[in-house]
């Protein structure tokens, strides 16, 4: 039996490896920043810690780990969120004993930066469409306007700034800077999938694509439905082989009108993919033993709390009510597990400490959710 420490435990995800692991007869000691990340409410766990946040104060973040893992026993650290950066530099930087589920500091930070990524992913098949980073406003106008171009921040996640084929104005408005840095990239009008793998020693031995339903207005998947897309899988395997990956990674693809599907950006950590790995299908031996794992997860699933705010917003504004109404009874909630709580309360609290934050630091929902845990860039060594 392992014991594996669970970081990011306010992200369902680390819900869902919550019980994967637990479910595989080891241990699960969970961690976050948070009072009340919702993965902390499962009883399929050894213990909740609670840590300082990273972004904050990286110093006493990765003492806090350290610590935890000496205490604890614990076996392997597997992050679900961007502390994944400050966990990596915690160790690789700062020298802390801390068994990690992911790769060095340097690979995971050119995976993150969109300009980086795209570059080193250019000559793949399946890779990014055109890609240019501009680090000044006289750069970006150097390229010229043309509106079949999306520009979004470099370092970023959730669609956050991101401009989709932007008026003149609105592109006119963007002024990067050295320390944010945009990219440029060719707008792909196709079907949108993403793609959640697992690697061992750059072998892909894990990987499930989904499409996304509904969103939480233009971000995260609140509803999403497994899809099999060999391509997708492909340059999965092809990125984790150049980059010999271990650790979890993550894409979002385009088809372009072609309808030949492209690479547009990395996420080194967990996504929703996750969930359509059930506990027989071998993810957790995947991870401690670089076991092959394939998912058999065939529902549509979704967070029935969110489809009933941001999905019926959204259901309104397309006036599909209806429809968005016949799909949501026809979804599989993602929280529901056999053996474990109902999540309705832990939702509600998980949310209501995240809504406090907003009104306090005057930030929006999505933002005050990761602050806390963003890296964008800054020197952590």
């Amino acid at each position: 039996m392992a014991t594996v420490l669970l970081t990011g435990a306010r992200a369902p995800v680390a819900l869902h490896l919550a019980r994967l692991f637990d479910a595989a007869g080891h241990a699960v000691v969970l961690a976050d920043s948070t009072r009340h990340p919702v993965a902390a409410a499962t009883r399929m766990k050894r213990a909740y810690r609670r840590l300082p946040a990273p972004r904050r104060n990286l110093a006493a973040y990765a003492e806090a780990v350290a610590g935890l893992v000496a205490a604890e026993g614990v076996d392997l650290v597997v992050p679900t969120c961007e502390e994944v950066f400050f966990l990596a530099a915690a160790r690789d930087l700062r020298g802390h004993a801390i068994p990690l589920f992911a790769p060095d500091f340097a690979t995971l930070a050119a995976a993150h930066h969109k300009g980086r990524f795209a570059a080193e992913a250019a000559d793949m098949a399946g890779g990014p469409p055109e890609t240019e980073t501009v680090t000044s406003a006289a750069a970006l106008r150097a390229l010229g306007y043309q509106r079949e171009r999306v520009l979004k921040p470099a370092w970023s996640r959730f669609a956050s700034r991101v401009l989709v084929r932007p008026t003149p104005e609105e592109a006119a408005a963007v002024v990067p800077l050295p320390s944010d840095p945009w990219v440029v990239q060719r707008y792909l009008p196709g079907e949108e999938i993403c793609g959640y793998g697992v690697a061992v020693g750059g072998l892909l031995l894990a990987f499930s694509a989904y499409r996304p339903r509904y969103r939480a207005g233009t971000g995260a998947g609140i509803a999403f439905e497994p899809v099999a897309d060999s391509a997708a899988q492909r340059f999965a395997a092809e990125y984790a082989r150049r980059t010999g990956w271990t650790g979890q990674v993550s894409f979002d693809f385009r088809r372009d009108a072609a309808g030949a599907l492209h690479a547009i950006e990395c996420n080194p950590r967990a996504v929703s993919g996750v969930h359509f790995f059930r506990p027989e299908d071998g993810l957790v031996a995947a991870m401690l033993a670089g076991r092959p794992a394939v998912p058999t997860e065939r529902r549509t699933l979704a967070a029935p709390l969110a489809m009933l705010s941001y999905g019926a917003a959204e259901a309104l504004r397309r006036r599909a009510v209806r429809a968005w109404w016949r799909e949501l009874r026809g979804m599989a909630d993602l929280f529901a597990f056999p053996g474990d709580r109902g999540f309705v309360v832990p939702q509600v609290l998980a949310l209501a400490e995240i809504a406090g934050i907003a009104l306090r630091s005057g930030k929006s929902l999505q933002q005050a959710a990761t602050d806390d845990i963003e890296w964008n860039g800054e020197p952590l060594a």
